[in-house]
């Protein structure tokens, strides 16, 4: 583990960019981190508390996976996901619009769910679960530019969203740690599965052999790229790694755009990582 903390902070040295990470093997129970306390904007990576806060109202009784979520015209202007195309008044369930949300990071499901489950109870619920660190702004970004600071974007820690993914993986098994999310093992294993089943693959699993298993959610914000997941080999889970770029410029020295050096960097991490912890 020593030897992969060095090479993974001598990576982020070499960056043009402030990376942010989180990593735990799940063999040994070591972790480390990389400016893991250190707030940034969480982009999208949000939306798995999102999606937990949801699952706990499911198991409080306040909302039901099968409920009917009409689409309308509220959250569609954004530019995240697909629905935002659609032509409003279609409905879906609760448990597809969640889906959605994680999986093409739709920003209309996204909406519809924290409208839902309520923009307060979603704070209330990620403080209650021991994010600490992370506050939730928006049900879906405001149109404010290029204007990311951090007093007007939702935040995390990369430290944050590590410690969330491992109470997801453990509540799937134990029901005292699926207590602690307010939710049911069925619950946790449901909310495991979507992040499983991401489309959006360009940065953890970028660089890992064709069908790893990767649980994890992208964030893509203003001069960020972000994402935190749980990385498997077959069906064993491998570590935690949550990775959070920020100042990304349009392009780096070599000429190749920021975002792409901000990919290849993740992924590159991940790699790393799976390489490391996977060959024991």
């Amino acid at each position: 583990m020593r030897d992969l903390v060095k090479s993974l902070n001598q990576l982020c040295d070499g960056a043009e960019f402030e990376v942010s990470w989180y990593l735990k093997d799940f063999a040994s129970g070591v972790a480390a981190d990389r400016r893991g306390k250190v707030t940034v904007p969480s982009a999208s990576t949000r939306k798995t508390s999102i999606m937990m806060a949801a699952l706990a109202a499911v198991h409080a009784g306040k909302l039901s996976l099968d409920q009917r979520v009409t689409i309308d015209g509220r959250f569609q202007d954004n530019d995240s996901g697909t629905f935002q195309h659609l032509t409003p008044g279609f409905w879906i369930t609760l448990r597809d619009a969640m889906v959605m949300m994680i999986i093409v990071s739709d920003n209309t499901c996204t909406g519809h769910v924290v409208d839902l489950v309520g923009l307060p109870n979603v704070q209330r619920y990620t403080e209650a679960v021991g994010l600490t660190s992370t506050v939730h702004r928006y049900g879906i970004p405001p149109r404010t530019g290029r204007d990311s600071s951090l007093d007007r974007v939702t935040t995390t820690t990369a430290n944050d969203q590590g410690l969330l993914l491992e109470l997801i993986l453990k509540g799937t098994e134990d029901p005292e740690m699926a207590a602690r999310l307010e939710c049911t093992t069925a619950l946790c294993r449901l909310g495991l599965d979507i992040l499983s089943w991401q489309k959006l693959k360009t940065r953890l699993p970028s660089l890992l052999p064709l069908g790893t298993k990767v649980a994890h959610k992208t964030g893509t914000g203003h001069r960020c790229y972000n994402d935190a997941g749980i990385i498997f080999k077959g069906d064993r889970p491998l570590c935690i790694l949550t990775a959070y770029t920020v100042g990304v410029p349009d392009t780096v020295a070599d000429g190749t755009p920021g975002f792409a050096a901000a990919y290849h960097l993740i992924g590159r991490m991940a790699q790393l990582a799976f390489n490391e912890l996977g060959g024991r």
